[in-house]
């Protein structure tokens, strides 16, 4: 990760977090997930927010801090080429850890149950970044394939075995 895709990041998450009235500080960092490699991950520091802060941070179902960083994503590689954009990953008092290893656990459960039963395993109610984490995590799965339907707010990711060739 470049040092200054980092602190354009940083910069900027602090700054909305000061025009929308939180007072707080924003570490940068390497990703700490596998998979994220890739990515700038953006710590809001909780220790400077209250309970009720951080909640209205996070959001329902995380929706809020996934909003931001929908916005970091998208602000932040504005005009750049593909090859020089940077992903950002924001990260709140332990929330995308927790949200990976929930993700994680999903794409196992359903891993498992269509390799058990041959069905389809649904996953309804992720979010974009949330759908590519276990599009990501399920890619080495051989005997598996991913793939989204659907329109937004109502896409959702189906876990199959592969269709056989014609």
């Amino acid at each position: 990760m470049d040092g200054e895709y980092a602190q354009r990041g940083q910069n900027w998450l602090v700054e909305l977090l000061r025009l929308s009235g939180f007072s707080t500080t924003v570490e940068s960092g390497e990703s700490v997930t596998s998979l994220e490699a890739d990515s700038c991950w953006l710590t809001i520091d909780h220790n400077q927010l209250t309970p009720v802060q951080i909640e209205r941070l996070v959001g329902p179902q995380g929706s809020t801090i996934d909003a931001i960083q929908y916005l970091a994503n998208t602000i932040l590689n504005l005009g750049k080429p593909p090859t020089e954009q940077q992903a950002y990953t924001i990260e709140l008092g332990g929330y995308r850890l927790q949200r990976h290893t929930e993700l994680r656990a999903i794409a196992e459960t359903a891993a498992a149950q269509v390799r058990a039963t041959g069905e389809d395993f649904v996953i309804p109610s992720l979010s974009a970044a949330e759908r590519r984490l276990i599009h990501t995590y399920l890619k080495d799965f051989a005997d598996l394939q991913t793939y989204s339907q659907g329109q937004e707010p109502q896409r959702y990711l189906t876990v199959r075995r592969p269709l056989p060739e014609a």
